[in-house]
């Protein structure tokens, strides 16, 4: 006891000298300061020993809790909330991001004061501690700062461009396409941008309810007149597969794993997990479905009579000038493609994420792009070249509230508030690929960022530099 006592001890003193506000004089509060102090030493045999005396049933995730440590960088205490002998709450942000949470530790009554349960939640930056607005110019320059930390610190490898009102003002690249041929990463350089194919297929699906050719009211089942399920074809609508409301679950698990290499056309999957039943009545929730997605693409095939990749070929990436974007399979060489790299699943050092790619990526993701190709997309969109101006508003307005802190889903895009600026846009995160793009009609800008590393690489510069930007 008394080895704890002192660490507890030391732990308070450390946290006395960086939090911002006093710390509670409680067991949960000091329990939560000595966690803290333990996480963020950065030291394995440090964190093991705290967890095997404090919280014994997280001993045995070490490895996933030191992965965590190395993403965050870990955390600076900016503000207690409740507080009771047991329960401690507040917020934290990282210290290697933008990125606050808000956590709850709770402890036994009883000495030592054992963790019932710890909990860490990603929560917008709360307006308190919102960065500074500042000039264009000097957020630029801050981007451009930043980017080169992380990509010093191998936290960032990728490509960024910012537009405002149709100009590009920014573009750079750090880090490395390819660290075995230490070819370095280029503005043009094609990057997997996993879920981000989301916002063409919904695109696409809007161009066919435009034209008349469906409906969003349509079940599944109107148009895939032979889907094996029939609970999903007659329950399920093109409204809820757009709006991940379809109860359709999603594509990745076990069955994936075996049969990755074999999933080769959208049918495929549909045969592997046709038969699947509902996960939860369409409509009563919102529930993140690459699989909804994925049917999306069939029905694009069964209306237009082409293939997914040909439909979105020519009918979105060709009016859009997106001259880099596609979909070809991994076993054929696209001389500009970065390699991804991960540390997902242990580890500390980079590796090829080659094991996990789909044969092909698909209506649900798994495609590559350019930063300018991203942008050449927002500016098609807003200039109503793929889209009329009704359909345009009916694909990019929030329609249902989502877990992700206010963020609304509309159809294939996430409508939010950035720093107090409606934008939309959409996200991609896997191993070894992140990319995000926010579209923010209100300031004029658009900001996209691509990585070949595991997320939240690009989604932090977005994050970063979309907080400082000016409103006009």
């Amino acid at each position: 006891m008394k080895t704890k006592a002192l660490f507890l001890a030391f732990a308070l003193t450390t946290f006395s000298l960086a939090a911002q506000t006093p710390l509670p004089d409680t067991p949960a509060a000091r329990q939560f300061a000595a966690w803290l102090a333990a996480f963020n030493s950065g030291d394995r045999a440090t964190m093991l020993a705290y967890q095997q005396q404090n919280n014994p049933s997280r001993a045995d995730r070490i490895d996933n809790t030191m992965g965590f440590r190395e993403q965050t960088g870990g955390f600076e205490f900016k503000k207690a909330g409740e507080s009771t002998p047991t329960k401690f709450s507040g917020i934290v942000k990282e210290r290697n991001s933008e990125q606050f949470a808000q956590f709850t530790m709770e402890v036994e009554a009883a000495e030592p004061h054992k963790i019932i349960d710890l909990n860490l939640g990603a929560i917008p930056t709360p307006a308190e501690f919102a960065p500074a607005k500042m000039s264009q110019a000097d957020a630029l320059a801050a981007l451009r700062a930043e980017m080169e930390k992380n990509a010093a610190a191998d936290r960032f490898a990728g490509a960024a461009m910012v537009v405002k009102d149709g100009k590009p003002v920014f573009s750079a690249a750090y880090g490395l396409a390819d660290r075995e041929k230490k070819s370095a990463d280029k503005v043009n350089t094609q990057f997997r941008i996993g879920s981000m194919n989301k916002m063409f297929t919904a695109t696409s699906i809007l161009q066919l309810v435009q034209a008349g050719k469906i409906k969003l009211t349509d079940p599944l089942g109107k148009i895939l007149t032979d889907y094996p399920n029939q609970d999903v074809a007659t329950k399920v609508t093109v409204h809820h597969l757009l709006t991940h409301t379809g109860g359709t679950g999603d594509i990745f698990g076990p069955e994936f794993d075996t049969h990755r290499l074999e999933l080769k056309t959208l049918g495929d999957y549909v045969k592997l997990y046709g038969k699947r039943g509902l996960e939860f009545e369409p409509g009563s929730k919102w529930e993140y479905s690459n699989y909804g997605f994925l049917l999306l693409g069939v029905i694009v095939e069964k209306v237009s009579g082409q293939s997914y990749y040909d439909y979105v070929a020519e009918h979105v990436f060709k009016p859009a000038g997106m001259t880099s974007t596609a979909s070809l399979s991994e076993d054929q060489v696209v001389p500009e493609r970065s390699v991804g790299y991960t540390k997902f699943g242990g580890g500390t050092a980079w590796k090829a994420n080659t094991d996990t790619l789909p044969y092909r990526g698909t209506s649900a993701g798994g495609g590559y792009s350019t930063v300018e190709d991203l942008s050449k997309f927002a500016a098609a969109l807003l200039n109503h070249k793929l889209l009329d101006a009704k359909h345009t508003e009916l694909l990019t307005t929030g329609k249902v509230e989502t877990p992700r802190g206010g963020d609304k889903y509309a159809y294939g895009f996430f409508d939010h508030k950035v720093a107090g600026v409606r934008c939309f846009g959409h996200g991609g995160g896997a191993p070894g690929m992140n990319g995000e793009l926010e579209i923010c009609p209100e300031s004029g800008y658009v900001i996209a960022v691509l990585a070949n590393l595991d997320p939240p690489a690009a989604q932090r510069m977005a994050e970063f530099v979309g907080s400082r930007l000016p409103v006009k």
